[in-house]
């Protein structure tokens, strides 16, 4: 068996050395964030400084990138949570993974702290150290037109410059948006990673793979979640659904309902804005939006810029989040976390606390606090730092939007329970996808579970929070997750008498699912209407990888981020969400509509087998293979 090529970068001696990974290693880890855990916990002492010269970032690929399974250009970088303290993984698509697996590394590991800026080449296995002085201060386009268009790019802008807490990697017009990505780049002064090669990546069974991809593929097209509605109106086709079952923030999560969501929508964005579809390599979805800011052609927003830069500040100008959307990507900053600290910000206005000069209702000054943001100049720099660290100076920790100090994705956990218990367990902060996105089963997608009930959420919860890592970690987009729930659900409608049944029956499986989640290791097959994804990784790799080992990958990597999180001091108590949603309803009439993590927590821990301080247990680490 081949494993895995790495490269460890010293920033200190501008040197790098091929770095191993055991056969054991790769086989219990594969790649992606579960591998990148795993080697950050056993790289790394506890208590170091994200952003100081001993932290280090893995940033690397998959079994799956370059192969043209459908949706497999995602890379993941790992390093220490600027905005939490804990575990940190951020998912990136477009070219820049395909290239550095074809320059000849499946991953590279940087340490150490350069005195000026640089760029890191990676070039058919050789690495340089550049120089970067003339690129440092340039935003991330016009810091990716100084090179070749064949390579694949990885850069900062100047909130990466300035250690904006949130600031992004961006490759292409794709971001690394959560966690702080950008800023650990920054405190290291790269301001590039390019890559090019032209080796052909590894395929255990190149026949069999090519004629399961085309079947694979042929499943995505003809899916209507994956054929008909990304493809039509975009991650932000789900604006409209989330309005609906008042499920959209509105004026920073007080509310879930905007009266003026369709000026913001996915279908707005279809019918007046959109110039194109496009997509990432060898993705069949084709998701991308592509529109026009100042007669130029540009990546449009995705859900999440949608909803932030919209309802939850009670703005309706799609031109304005257009532009606002472009501006972040130029200048590196996460959306979510940016927007909702704006959000934020203006409460704090509205209660008389503090005036940063933002209001809701009005995008139209938001140009120029974005760009103070991502400088640091004046008091916008208490901005570039996120909500949870505003909130402890000025006050507000009730509605200071986020968990374990990373914002919350765009879904009203209030109608959606399950949710928000994905929020307060998820190992990276306010994390939809890293929290199992049960909001798809709630109260976004056709299978409408009871978005109030907490029976069989934590289940679900876990079960979900599972598989999305195993997807995440063999390198594909959680997009071709869509096509999870069945096709002719979809078509029905959720309104449909069957849909409503299905729906109102998976609400009370917990136990079904928990039983399955034992059950695990004994599913020993494949299916491409399940986890698909599980029989690619098989052919590519020649692993046994069924459904179930599949399934117990993101497990076993879901552990090890927690391990990690209680050695860096996160806890239970973290295990949290404000105020707002756990103690006030969203429906004042609605006792219930709040998240009850309370009862549900306990019932999370036993399922996953951990302890009553939410710690996993020596029994649990075993049955994973777990060794420290």
């Amino acid at each position: 068996m081949k494993t895995p090529v790495y490269a460890i970068i010293d920033l200190n001696t501008k040197s790098s050395a091929r770095y191993e990974i055991s056969e054991s290693l790769y086989k219990n880890y594969i790649a992606g964030k579960t591998l990148g855990s795993r080697m950050l916990y056993d790289l790394t002492p506890a208590g170091i400084d994200p952003l100081g010269p001993e932290a280090i970032v893995i940033i690397n690929t998959s079994p799956a990138n370059g192969t043209g399974a459908p949706c497999s250009s995602r890379f993941n970088m790992t390093f220490k949570n600027v905005m939490t303290g804990g575990i940190a993984s951020s998912n990136c698509g477009g070219q820049f993974g395909v290239l550095l697996k074809r320059a000849g590394y499946d991953g590279i590991i940087i340490k150490g702290q350069s005195k000026n800026p640089c760029v890191i080449q990676i070039i058919d296995r050789t690495i340089s150290i550049l120089d970067a002085g003339e690129l440092w201060g340039k935003d991330a386009e016009e810091t990716q037109e100084a090179f070749p268009k064949i390579y694949g790019k990885l850069v900062i802008g100047p909130a990466g410059e300035h250690l904006v807490r949130y600031a992004a990697a961006v490759s292409g017009e794709r971001v690394a948006g959560r966690c702080g990505a950008g800023a650990v780049l920054g405190a290291k002064k790269i301001k590039a990673i390019v890559a090019y090669g032209t080796q052909r990546p590894d395929v255990y069974d190149r026949k069999k793979f090519a004629k399961y991809t085309k079947k694979w593929v042929d499943f995505l097209r003809n899916h209507p979640m994956t054929g008909e509605a990304l493809p039509s109106y975009g991650s932000a086709g789900l604006v409209s659904k989330a309005n609906a079952s008042n499920a959209l923030p509105t004026h920073n999560f007080k509310y879930g309902h905007f009266k003026d969501a369709h000026a913001v929508s996915g279908e707005s964005l279809a019918d007046k804005y959109l110039v194109r579809n496009s997509s990432c390599i060898s993705c069949p979805i084709r998701c991308e939006r592509r529109v026009s800011v100042d007669g130029k052609e540009v990546k449009g927003p995705e859900y999440e810029t949608c909803g932030f830069f919209g309802p939850n500040i009670d703005a309706i100008s799609m031109e304005n989040m257009l532009k606002l959307n472009y501006l972040c990507d130029i200048l590196g900053m996460d959306t979510i976390s940016l927007a909702s600290t704006i959000a934020f910000a203006m409460e704090l206005k509205e209660n008389g606390i503090a005036d940063f000069g933002v209001s809701f209702g009005n995008s139209d000054n938001l140009f120029e606090v974005v760009e103070k943001i991502a400088l640091r100049e004046g008091v916008y720099s208490d901005l570039a730092n996120g909500s949870k660290w505003m909130s402890e100076k000025y006050g507000g920790k009730e509605y200071a939007m986020h968990s374990k100090g990373l914002e919350m994705a765009s879904y009203e956990p209030r109608r959606s329970v399950g949710m928000g218990l994905g929020y307060a367990t998820s190992n990276r902060g306010g994390c939809h996808l890293n929290g199992g996105y049960l909001a798809l089963l709630e109260s976004v997608g056709v299978l409408s579970m009871d978005p109030l009930s907490t029976s069989a959420k934590p289940a679900f919860t876990a079960f979900f929070q599972n598989a999305l890592d195993a997807i995440s970690a063999s390198g594909f987009c959680l997009f071709s997750a869509q096509s999870f729930v069945p096709a002719f659900l979809f078509r029905l409608g959720p309104h449909h008498p069957v849909t409503k049944t299905v729906g109102k029956v998976a609400t009370h499986l917990g136990f079904g699912v928990r039983a399955l989640l034992w059950m695990l290791p004994v599913l020993r097959f494949n299916s491409v209407y399940l986890f698909p994804h599980a029989e690619a990784l098989r052919l590519i790799t020649g692993l046994p990888f069924y459904t179930g080992s599949f399934v117990r990958l993101g497990e076993r990597g879901y552990n090890i981020e927690r391990l990690y999180n209680y050695r860096e001091g996160l806890t239970k108590a973290d295990d949290s969400l404000p105020d707002r949603l756990t103690k006030t309803p969203q429906d004042p009439n609605n006792p219930k509509t709040v998240v009850r993590i309370d009862k549900m927590l306990p019932v999370y821990y036993k399922i996953r087998g951990w302890n009553s301080d939410g710690s996993p247990s020596k029994k649990t680490l075993r049955k994973l293979g777990i060794q420290l």
